[in-house]
């Protein structure tokens, strides 16, 4: 009876054929999807030698695509950031009317293809678009411009810090906040010194994710930018047109930026996750916060 009870059903995966065939099945997978195209644009970035590969990124078209990219990063992801914050502490901190819709609003990004987005963008802004005659008599040009860009960016990586916050945000509840509050620490002081410091490896790791979206994004862009060579085109439009010009070099060495800075968000995102900001560790501080506020509020 005693060995009847001991054993345990079997379980897919448990024998070693089995386990042996799913691993090698991802690791070809992976190999294939994954690995085979980053050692591709390696290859090909430096298959002319260092200098052509150098000269390359030096082209001033190169440098400006390079140098918009960072830019619109600077200005997108703060704001992203803000706005994540924001309706992350609205939805999970406060009961007010529209709550459940602010959450569709944010996951509406997720659920429209970024051309469409760019389209939209030209309907609003466009010449043609409900702004247009008036963004057009004060000569405020936003599409095909830095401002387009920049929103177009922002749209489609909108929802990433709200994401990760709001979870984490709802597992830790209101009593840490309510608690400060009750102490007398005003609405900023619990922002900072409660919500702020519960929050934060989750807050940076969607601010990684939202930059290398932004530093990546095309769809959009592509609409609303105009595709100005050396004006409007950010680094992954720059490589469209460099490969379609049959510069290769030039486009895998563009192309190699854009993989090593993957390579840099994955890292961070490792180390966000071992440091707490990963979904299975994400605990809240308890007591040091409110003890601190009520130190100096008594």
């Amino acid at each position: 009876m005693q060995q009847a009870k001991s054993k345990k059903p079997p379980r897919v995966g448990d024998s070693p054929a089995v386990r042996r065939t799913l691993i090698t099945v991802v690791l070809l997978f992976g190999a294939l999807l994954v690995l085979a195209p980053l050692i591709v644009i390696g290859a090909q970035a430096f298959s002319e030698g260092v200098k052509v590969f150098a000269a390359a990124i030096a082209h001033p078209d190169t440098l400006h695509a390079i140098l918009l990219t960072v830019v619109t990063a600077l200005i997108a992801v703060p704001l992203n950031t803000a706005f994540g914050v924001a309706a992350a502490w609205s939805i999970t901190k406060f009961d007010f009317p529209g709550r459940r819709f602010l959450l569709v609003v944010i996951e509406i990004p997720f659920s429209i293809s970024p051309i469409v987005a760019g389209v939209a963008y030209l309907f609003v802004y466009g010449l043609q678009g409900l702004f247009g005659p008036l963004l057009g008599a004060y000569d405020i040009k936003i599409l095909f411009a830095l401002p387009g860009i920049i929103l177009a960016s922002m749209f489609v990586t909108a929802p990433f810090v709200a994401r990760e916050l709001i979870p984490l945000m709802q597992a830790q509840g209101r009593d840490l906040e309510e608690a400060a509050t009750s102490l007398g620490a005003s609405g900023w002081r619990t922002f900072f010194s409660v919500t702020l410091p519960n929050i934060r490896w989750a807050m940076l790791y969607g601010i990684i994710l939202c930059n290398a979206r932004v530093m990546g994004e095309f769809g959009a862009v592509s609409v609303v930018s105009g595709n100005i060579r050396g004006q409007t085109n950010t680094l992954p439009l720059h490589i469209e047109l460099l490969y379609h010009d049959y510069q290769t070099t030039g486009a895998f060495a563009a192309a190699s930026i854009l993989t090593l800075i993957a390579l840099v968000t994955i890292v961070a995102k490792v180390a966000l996750e071992r440091r707490g900001a990963g979904r299975r560790s994400r605990r809240p501080a308890l007591v040091a916060p409110v003890s601190k506020i009520a130190e100096k509020t008594s």
